[in-house]
């Protein structure tokens, strides 16, 4: 079992946000994969959703969602627990984990932030650049 984070570098990963979201639920049932990574292609298209749960992370069920948009990948890379989410340069939260309910159509993607917003309540356009930062721990 690896005992520490073996990334030590990796590129910024950017897309688009191709589609709004503008909805919550309470009791979703989100089913973390163990895996701390995934890596992203250019032209893939994926899930962006928050939750406030600060226990989400990998092998955890996420219930309480807020959905937030999706994106199409511009510069693949692969994507860490701990990341940084900003979306047309402002801050949306840090991964948290993935679920793969939807795969092979799209990878639902996890972000922990303190208070969950919609893609609406986060008032994000189409064509927004969204950029997943690396941060080293």
């Amino acid at each position: 079992m690896i005992k520490k984070n073996p990334y030590a570098q990796k590129k910024i990963i950017k897309g688009n946000i191709v589609t709004i979201l503008d909805s919550i639920i309470e009791k979703r049932g989100l089913k973390l994969i163990t895996p701390h990574s995934r890596a992203v292609k250019k032209g893939e298209i994926h899930e962006l959703i928050a939750t406030e749960e600060k226990e989400a992370g990998p092998g955890k069920i996420v219930n309480n969602v807020a959905y937030v948009c999706f994106f199409e990948v511009e510069e693949g890379g692969v994507i860490v627990i701990g990341d940084e989410v900003y979306i047309g340069g402002k801050f949306i939260g840090k991964i948290a984990g993935f679920d793969d309910t939807h795969m092979p159509n799209h990878q639902n993607t996890i972000l922990y932030t303190p208070k969950k917003k919609t893609g609406v309540e986060l008032k994000i356009n189409l064509n927004e650049e969204i950029s997943i930062k690396f941060i080293k721990k």
